[in-house]
């Protein structure tokens, strides 16, 4: 029998991408388009993270929010990569894991196509195995974008999941992974400790410690 591969699982945003900046203006853009209020920054990026069905339903009760995502979906991928640049050291972090025969997969809360547009204009899709993003089906805290990726990778085994809210760390726990909350996202410490996960980190140097290379087949 084949042995299942062992797989990091990866959150996409503040996890591997500083890229709130570019989330956040396209969300506000959207409103603004369209003549209502704005809320600032902080306002928004409490709520990255969830759907951005809710997000808009939020900030705008009663308004048309499927005109709105239509219109962040329109000007996201235009400005998506405005601002928006990997975290230091991930690229690398990325590699050596490769290198030691990890599989990686990214679990978001993007839509897939969004999601893997985005990493493939960051250049980051050689470095992963599988991007995996929340269509139609119920999104963090429940794991099943983990599921999903998993599956992809052929039912691969799960070792870490890796992110930057309770969010990220509730689905981990509930698919069975080991956590390991970064600071340098949307959650601080004290919040992501709420979540109890195995690891809070101010960034992902210390995952390496956990995943020595792997014995070559």
């Amino acid at each position: 029998m084949t042995p299942m591969h062992k797989t990091i699982v990866f959150d996409l945003d503040g996890t591997l991408v500083d890229s709130l900046p570019d989330i956040i203006a396209s969300f506000q853009y959207s409103l603004m388009s369209l003549g209502l209020p704005v809320p600032t920054d902080t306002e928004v990026r409490v709520l990255i993270g969830h759907p951005l069905e809710e997000m808009f339903e939020h900030f705008a009760p009663g308004q048309d929010v499927t005109r709105l995502c239509s219109i962040y979906r329109e000007h996201y991928p235009r400005n998506f990569v405005n601002r928006s640049r990997p975290f230091p050291g991930v690229l690398e972090l990325l590699r050596t894991l490769r290198e030691r025969g990890y599989k990686l997969a990214i679990a978001t809360t993007k839509r897939t196509d969004m999601a893997r547009r985005f990493v493939e204009a960051l250049g980051m899709m050689p470095m992963v195995d599988h991007v995996q993003g929340t269509d139609g089906f119920p999104h963090k805290p429940a794991p099943d974008v983990i599921h999903r990726a998993l599956g992809a990778l052929g039912g691969a085994k799960g070792l870490w999941m890796v992110g930057d809210t309770t969010a990220d760390m509730q689905a981990g726990r509930a698919a069975g992974l080991r956590t390991y909350g970064v600071t340098w996202g949307n959650h601080d410490a004290a919040l992501l400790a709420t979540a109890t996960p195995d690891e809070i980190q101010p960034d992902l140097g210390q995952l390496l410690q956990h995943l020595p290379p792997l014995p070559r087949a």
